[in-house]
């Protein structure tokens, strides 16, 4: 079992960082049309355990389809770190993108990994 602890992470250019508090454990890859092409793996976490320390100016919020998730990103670099939205019970979750959080990085691909079937939501 993965122990929970805190991690920071963030864009490529630096203008974005954050603090997230997780269980490094299995990571999730989803299917939709935007995931597989940007080839994330995600962490979820509430609202709560997600600190946004700098950066909120530069992002950009990217929705399509149902636009029940915001998909954000860094204006200056592109690189989307996290994104917001709701789980099934209607709670504030942020799905971080793991291979964004320092020191995890490559490491990220040798994680348990469950997959989603985000094409058919």
């Amino acid at each position: 079992m993965a122990e929970k602890k805190t991690y920071t992470g963030g864009c490529h250019c630096g203008q974005v960082r954050f603090e997230v508090d997780l269980e490094l454990g299995t990571v999730y890859a989803c299917n939709c049309s935007l995931c597989s092409k940007m080839g994330w793996r995600l962490a979820f976490v509430p609202e709560t355990d997600f600190r946004l320390l700098q950066g909120k100016d530069v992002l950009s919020d990217y929705q399509f389809n149902k636009k029940h998730i915001h998909h954000y990103f860094c204006s200056r670099c592109g690189i989307r770190s996290f994104g917001q939205g709701h789980d099934g019970k209607g709670n504030h979750m942020v799905a971080v993108n793991v291979r964004c959080l320092d020191g995890v990085g490559e490491a990220a691909d040798d994680l348990p990994l469950h997959r989603v079937d985000g094409k058919s939501l």
